[in-house]
């Protein structure tokens, strides 16, 4: 378990609604993060750590659902509750069909939706779905990477620690020193950040961590 706080990212253009929510979650403690349109709600998922995701439909650049299904499509599973004004049975259902798991039809209530986002983040803290990485799945709660082929790649605890930080910032790029900070805390020469990037190389293949020269490292493509 751990003792930082549930991070939940808001996606909502009516910017009074989004800063109620913002202060509501916050007081029922999360850690928020507010999008106010559809593009900037995908790069903030794509390249953050969130627990839940809580999304309005009518979002400006990208719709909200549109969003939802590319996260999808990328191995994001962080569970999502859309709130919508948009609230009739062939609404709800298309949401739930397009990858949220949970839709509340605004106007809502603020326990309800308390309520549904606290079972969200349960299931969240439970799911043992892993992470997309390059020719498989990353499962860090068993520190293991299930290739497409089947085969099952044991991995020690600072590989997968290492790949699973990748992985969950795909489109970011690590530094050495940031790497060495979050994954290698009681070492002091970013040299171990190199060996374990061979390392994982030699389990999963060159392709599994790409090298960013001048900078350091980031997962390498999915594909």
């Amino acid at each position: 378990m751990t003792d930082e706080p549930a991070r939940i990212l808001v996606a909502e253009d009516d910017r009074r609604l989004a800063g109620m929510l913002e202060q509501l979650l916050a007081s029922d403690g999360y850690e928020v993060v507010v999008a106010h349109d559809g593009q900037r709600a995908l790069h903030e998922a794509m390249t953050g750590r969130f627990d839940v995701l809580l999304f309005d439909r009518g979002l400006p650049a990208r719709e909200g659902l549109d969003v939802i299904e590319g996260l999808r499509a990328q191995g994001n599973t962080v569970p999502a509750l859309i709130l919508s004004a948009l609230g009739n049975p062939a609404d709800r259902v298309e949401g739930l069909t397009r990858g949220a798991e949970d839709y509340l039809p605004k106007p809502f209530d603020v326990d309800e939706l308390l309520a549904r986002l606290r079972v969200l983040r349960r299931k969240s803290a439970m799911a043992t779905t892993g992470l997309a990485i390059p020719g498989g799945i990353l499962h860090p709660q068993r520190h293991e990477a299930v290739l497409t082929a089947g085969q099952v790649v044991v991995l020690s605890e600072r590989e997968n620690d290492l790949l699973a930080t990748l992985a969950r910032r795909p489109r970011q790029v690590f530094t050495r020193d940031e790497l060495l900070e979050s994954v290698f805390a009681d070492a002091d020469d970013t040299g171990v950040v190199d060996a374990y990037v061979h390392h994982l190389r030699k389990k999963l293949g060159r392709g599994c961590v790409l090298t960013v020269r001048g900078v350091g490292y980031a997962l390498g493509a999915l594909s």
